[in-house]
């Protein structure tokens, strides 16, 4: 059986034959951290466009310039993936997403305990339908262990989130 891919655009990007297409997303890695390495690496290949997001200078890598207002470069193309769970940062930093129009906002952290993320939030006095719009675990369930892997999980689930896909291996 001969195979044509004059029909298919997936097929003709896999044989170079076809740019892929831009993601229109916009993906906000928050805090300098291995997995942010990765996840703004990965992620420019796959299209989107990546900003870093570290609050603290004293972290921020060379030629990563501070970002005055969150409003600046969280619009409603914005994926938002907070790659630390453990800074005293996040409840505020947090706050301040969950009232930007940010599409989609994780962070990172075993779905076996809650969350610091949720008590930070609390405190603060964000509602707890707000809190819940804070996706945890984020990523498709692949094991994964080092900061490649965590970064291609939550990358994978991102792409299937905007392709419409439920991600994982149901088709």
């Amino acid at each position: 059986m001969t195979h044509t891919h004059d029909e298919d655009p997936a097929c003709e990007v896999a044989h170079s034959e076809a740019p892929a297409e831009e993601a229109g997303r916009t993906l906000v890695a928050v805090f300098a951290s291995p997995v942010a390495d990765c996840l703004l690496r990965f992620g420019a290949e796959l299209g989107f466009r990546t900003i870093l997001l570290e609050p603290d200078p004293g972290r921020r890598p060379g030629g990563f310039a501070a970002v005055p207002e969150i409003g600046d470069y969280v619009d409603a193309t914005a994926d938002v993936v907070l790659t630390d769970h453990h800074r005293e940062e996040i409840g505020p930093l947090l706050r301040d997403l969950l009232k930007s129009p940010a599409r989609w906002i994780g962070i990172m952290g075993s779905p076996r305990h809650t969350g610091p993320h949720v008590q930070a939030l609390a405190d603060l006095g964000v509602p707890p339908e707000e809190i819940a719009r804070v996706h945890r675990p984020i990523g498709l369930n692949i094991g994964s262990r080092t900061p490649p892997e965590i970064a291609l999980a939550t990358l994978a689930g991102l792409i299937a989130d905007r392709n419409g896909r439920p991600g994982g291996f149901a088709f």
